[in-house]
């Protein structure tokens, strides 16, 4: 059976504020982007030990690193970015965690990103290859507006790495919001096999007030986790409900919305089957 985390930042900065809104809604797993108005990879060692041991003492865990690897430039500096990377694996050891969300980058100024798939493989190679000894994956969800942002290219990245250190973590708002249509048959058959993590948000076409509850909107969300509960899916179900507001690295979600969302998500996975 999956396991439903949580994009904690959402409803709050203070990570016990966080903590009180995920018990609510019955989650004890955290999907780690930010706590203290810091980004997962500005937070200093100290707080970083502070942090494992208030989540600790709750019975919290961390599901993913939520890092913004790869929500750059590809014409922005590489060494630097990867040394953010050799960051975000550090968080993920010390946080005993298995998983670093990536992107797929954004094209220089005026280019298109599509003209730039050799350059980003060759990116996303050199992050797998530093992962040789260790336990971690690397989950690359797609995004507007990088190369990643379209079914097809998410399917030419992950089939031409063929790692088992790199899957793809399907976001079907993000789809939407492409305006992609028919997110069931052009994103999630194309990437099914491909899949080893969800992202759970829902958006609507052509709505200036796009998000709303799992179910509710463009993603297909019902029919797509009926498929992975046929297929066995394990992993995890990451709530990002942005029903507040979306920002370009994070999202707003007040705590009554935040209950309403993971209500959404539960009743899906009971309709599917699903005993979280």
């Amino acid at each position: 059976m999956p396991t439903i985390s949580a994009f904690a930042d959402e409803v709050g900065a203070d990570p016990q504020v966080q903590m009180d809104v995920l018990t609510e809604a019955g989650i004890d797993a955290i999907e780690l982007r930010g706590v203290w108005d810091t980004n997962v990879l500005k937070l200093t060692d100290d707080q970083c030990t502070e942090l494992k041991k208030q989540l600790a003492d709750r019975g919290f865990r961390i599901a993913c690193i939520a890092s913004p690897i790869g929500k750059v430039r590809l014409d922005e500096d590489w060494q630097a970015h990867f040394d953010a990377y050799r960051r975000a694996v550090e968080l993920a050891e010390f946080f005993d965690s298995r998983y670093i969300r990536i992107f797929s980058f954004y094209a220089p100024p005026g280019k298109d990103v599509g003209d730039y798939r050799s350059q980003v493989l060759d990116r996303l190679s050199q992050q797998i290859d530093y992962l040789a000894d260790r336990d971690i994956t690397l989950v690359l969800e797609n995004e507007k507006d990088l190369f990643g942002a379209y079914p097809e290219r998410c399917v030419y990245l992950l089939s031409a790495i063929a790692s088992q250190k790199l899957v793809g973590a399907f976001d079907p708002a993000n789809f939407v919001n492409m305006d992609v249509q028919d997110i069931y048959r052009t994103c999630w058959l194309p990437l099914r096999p491909y899949t080893g993590y969800f992202h759970i948000k829902d958006f609507k076409y052509g709505h200036v007030e796009r998000a709303v509850p799992a179910g509710e909107g463009d993603g297909q969300i019902p029919e797509i986790l009926a498929d992975a509960a046929s297929d066995g899916y394990d992993g995890w179900l990451a709530l990002e409900p942005h029903l507040g507001k979306a920002e370009h690295s994070t999202g707003q979600t007040n705590p009554e919305l935040f209950k309403k969302a993971a209500a959404a998500l539960k009743k899906i996975c009971a309709d599917v089957g699903w005993k979280l």
